[in-house]
């Protein structure tokens, strides 16, 4: 557990980190001062990786790394032309972490690589920003954090609603007590889209030459490759991900802890149900339904996929309404439309501001401030995703301890907070 506390995290102006400020060397020519650039290295450059990169391309980007040699190819092209520089070019992320000319690291590799590559680019000594969700299981997520602090790293989690003005302007109102006492709150997540972007299954067969297919699966199961299986399609297959459960809970359960002031614990009971594709063609839930209830008797009820909640996050009070989702904030206040929500005071309870989530974490690597999404609130909030998904492969009401991090009296359901890892890997 952390030697100090997380309420920390809670102020508008954030936490310093005990440590000296970080000089970066001037990487990019003579004229640029030291301090001015960070030096930043990809890990993972195909999809989501692409735009991640392009918020550093032009002034950071350093070094790119991907196991699949067309995602590394264009990543590497897109450097030299936009960036006006010939990256370092690796397949193996170890190899990026060596270097002692990269400052920093994006990851954004699918879900079952984040931990490993985060705790062991901590441990040497770059910065992170990791995708969210932070973590495959609930364990991996503590070791992030722990291995953050102890290498006094800056650790930005991807859940980039925080950085978006009607999110902030929607918890604020809600902290400052703008609806009153906080009676429910309603999350909507959407259906997966594997048949949308898949088609239908196709057999295993031999993984295509340009993909290390070995080096892709990594920590998680030996298993035949399957072309729907991987790129954007792991994150509906357990051994990878958790569906939109983790991928978009991660947003709105993310936006939800925020508002509830809840950055620093979780929900204490957790049960809900779940339906599965029925020619499994994918293995995370097609529908879900959770509510999660926290120790203030304040309850969450989620859904997932077609008939569920607005999607988006609704808080309800006793005096009114807000819902909020991306672009777009609604506020009812005893019965009556409010004009233009961004106009209304909210109070003393000022959260931190950020406009931009992938420059936020530049700043904070030079001030050594904890960003608008650090690594605990990541794990707390990935910990909220993880917990539903456990209920309904279980079938079983989980009671959770956020302080102990414990599953309570459910030794079955607790086994699945933690994995086991293909040889050799380790989370060390």
């Amino acid at each position: 557990m952390l030697p100090f506390s997380r309420r920390r995290f809670l102020g508008a102006s954030g936490a310093i980190l005990a440590l000296p400020a970080v000089t970066y060397r001037a990487a990019f020519g003579a004229d640029t001062p030291p301090s001015e650039q960070v030096r930043v290295g990809h890990i993972g450059v195909g999809l989501q990786g692409t735009g991640n990169l392009g918020h550093y391309v032009k002034t950071n980007s350093v070094a790119v790394c991907d196991v699949d040699k067309t995602h590394l190819a264009a990543a590497a092209a897109r450097v030299e032309k936009d960036g006006k520089r010939k990256p370092v070019v690796e397949e193996d992320y170890r190899r990026i972490l060596d270097r002692k000319d990269v400052d920093a690291v994006v990851v954004t590799t699918p879900d079952h690589w984040h931990a490993l590559i985060t705790v062991a680019a901590c441990k040497a000594g770059k910065d992170v920003y990791c995708e969210k969700p932070l973590s495959l299981v609930i364990a991996e997520g503590r070791a992030m954090v722990n291995a953050a602090r102890e290498n006094k790293r800056i650790v930005q989690t991807g859940s980039m609603q925080r950085s978006a003005k009607e999110f902030h302007k929607a918890c604020e109102l809600v902290r400052n007590g703008a609806i009153g006492k906080i009676t429910k709150v309603l999350v909507g997540l959407p259906a997966p889209n594997w048949v949308d972007r898949a088609k239908m299954p196709v057999p295993d067969s031999a993984p295509p030459a340009e993909l290390n297919y070995n080096l892709w699966l990594g920590p998680a199961p030996e298993r035949a490759y399957n072309e729907k299986h991987v790129h954007y399609l792991f994150r509906f297959f357990w051994d990878y991900s958790g569906g939109q459960q983790t991928n978009f809970g991660a947003h709105d359960l993310d936006i939800t802890q925020w508002g509830l002031g809840m950055d620093d614990s979780g929900p204490t009971t957790i049960e809900g149900t779940a339906t599965f594709n029925k020619n499994k063609w994918f293995e995370t839930p097609e529908t879900a339904n959770i509510t999660y209830t926290y120790a203030n008797g304040i309850p969450v009820h989620c859904t997932l996929g077609k008939g569920g909640n607005p999607g988006g996050v609704t808080f309800q009070g006793d005096k009114g309404v807000i819902y909020v989702r991306r672009g777009k904030i609604e506020v009812t206040l005893n019965g009556q439309a409010v004009a233009d929500p961004y106009k209304l005071a909210t109070g003393d309870v000022k959260l931190y501001v950020s406009t931009n989530h992938h420059k936020d974490w530049l700043d904070c690597i030079k001030s050594r401030k904890l960003p608008v999404c650090d690594v605990e609130i990541g794990h707390r909030s990935a910990t909220v995703c993880h917990l539903g998904n456990i209920s309904v492969r279980t079938g079983r009401k989980i009671t959770w301890d956020p302080a102990k991090e414990e599953i309570v009296g459910d030794a079955e359901a607790a086994k699945l907070v933690t994995k086991q890892y293909r040889e050799p890997w380790k989370l060390a």
